[in-house]
């Protein structure tokens, strides 16, 4: 008998027929002798509907307010699960974030998780029932509903599994694997057997839409480990799809799981168009300036990415003494430019800078591989293959496993594309 946690993201859930499919399959592993939690996402574009309605309503929305709306999915599909299992005669109970609970911290809308009491669960697995978990919700410390941000299915489904030491987190989505890029813009990207837990944060912080990054943050972590498969394998009503432990999906593991014959220079390539980009124009350059910039952002719970600062120049001289000033460039998360803007404008006078610039026609390319530890040569044939093809780099960053740039949005396709092709990464024709 093993313990596991089954997530189903909204494609999976996406109407009463998908949702009759998740039982189907629930109840494969319940009569296997399995224990099981399910975590469940809303269904697919019910987010994204609650949060336009929060935006219309005001661009400068309460974060808790928020967090109350968004949150309304996730308990709408849990507790159709729970009746979808019950007739078919499977003992199951919604369970709430707060009836677990699972204690947050007050950052409404990025909310981390605190703790998880597991007596619920525990009690649910002694009685033989399935417990259907609304995932991205928590409880603050105030009682107050709480959401882990957009993709946090995902962390409440590994934060459960390391809470109920798991045998395995199943993330059951619309993909059947974690790819070497987006088989949608290359149709040639192939699927990978195994991706380190280094590996996979990296994907997912850039850009790679098949796991929250705090996910796989929290996997590492706990060394849970973690299966990428799909749920539209087998028959509409899940007849026919394989156990889990034989699907041939993507495995989250330790690096000393992977074979050396195995490893590749590069992993994969992540693309990823929601950033924006601010530039601070006359910045003084003095010491405590940068810290002015970024203090206020910090403090509004804003992610800065990529920094640039240009080299100073002198802005005004009197003949005997001159003042340097330099431009600063950084890029945040889209939906996160009006709130940095605001914060940036309310701290102009003690940063003192000239103007404020910002531009959203931007993404964000990255290659990503523990490979690099070892081999030279992966930026310059990255910065070679893009120059090649009349491609602007506007920003860089690098960290031991990745390269990132910033290009044109409009170029994202093109990047990805020709840098899959330079990597060596595309599938032999069939």
């Amino acid at each position: 008998m093993a313990r596991i946690v089954m997530k189903f993201g909204g494609t999976s859930m996406a109407g009463i027929e998908r949702i009759r499919s998740v039982a189907a399959r629930v109840k494969r592993e319940v009569a296997a002798g399995n224990q099981v939690a399910v975590v469940v996402s809303a269904m697919a574009g019910e987010t994204d509907r609650l949060v336009g309605f929060c935006r219309e309503a005001s661009p400068l929305y309460d974060p808790r307010e928020y967090d109350v709306v968004v949150s309304a999915g996730e308990q709408i599909t849990s507790g159709l699960l729970a009746i979808a299992l019950q007739a078919i005669d499977v003992p199951a109970r919604s369970l709430l974030g707060w009836q677990l609970p699972i204690r947050t911290d007050t950052a409404f809308a990025k909310a981390r998780i605190d703790t998880i009491d597991t007596d619920a669960l525990e009690e649910s697995f002694a009685a033989g029932a399935v417990a259907v978990i609304p995932g991205f919700q928590g409880v603050a410390p105030d009682a107050r509903i709480t959401t882990l941000g957009r993709g946090g299915s995902d962390t409440s489904a590994v934060a459960v599994a390391a809470a109920i030491r798991a045998d395995r987190c199943d993330i059951y989505t619309d993909v059947d694997g974690v790819y070497t890029t987006d088989p949608r813009i290359v149709p040639r990207a192939r699927k990978l057997a195994k991706v380190t837990y280094e590996e996979m944060l990296e994907l997912a912080s850039v850009g790679a839409k098949v796991l929250q990054t705090r996910s796989v943050g929290l996997a590492m972590k706990e060394k849970v480990r973690v299966q990428v498969l799909s749920s539209f394998t087998g028959g509409a009503d899940g007849d026919g799809a394989p156990m889990a432990d034989t699907l041939p999906g993507t495995m989250i593991v330790g690096e000393e799981e992977i074979d050396d014959v195995e490893r590749q220079l590069i992993t994969g390539i992540a693309h990823d168009k929601n950033e924006a980009k601010i530039t601070l124009t006359r910045v003084p350059d003095q010491p405590g300036t940068v810290a002015s910039i970024f203090e206020p952002l910090a403090a509004a719970n804003i992610n800065v990415d990529m920094i640039i600062q240009n080299i100073a120049h002198q802005s005004a001289s009197d003949g005997t003494s001159s003042t340097s000033a330099t431009d600063v460039t950084f890029t945040v998360p889209a939906a996160d430019l009006a709130r940095s803007i605001e914060a940036l404008n309310q701290a102009r006078e003690t940063i003192g800078f000239g103007e404020l610039i910002h531009d959203t026609r931007v993404a964000k390319i990255s290659v990503v591989g523990v490979g690099m530890r070892s081999h030279a040569g992966v930026a310059s044939t990255m910065f070679t293959t893009l120059g090649a093809r009349g491609i602007n780099i506007q920003a860089i960053s690098t960290s031991e496993i990745k390269v990132s740039v910033l290009i044109h949005e409009d170029e994202t396709e093109l990047a990805v594309r020709v840098l899959h092709t330079a990597y060596g990464l595309d599938a032999e024709a069939a």
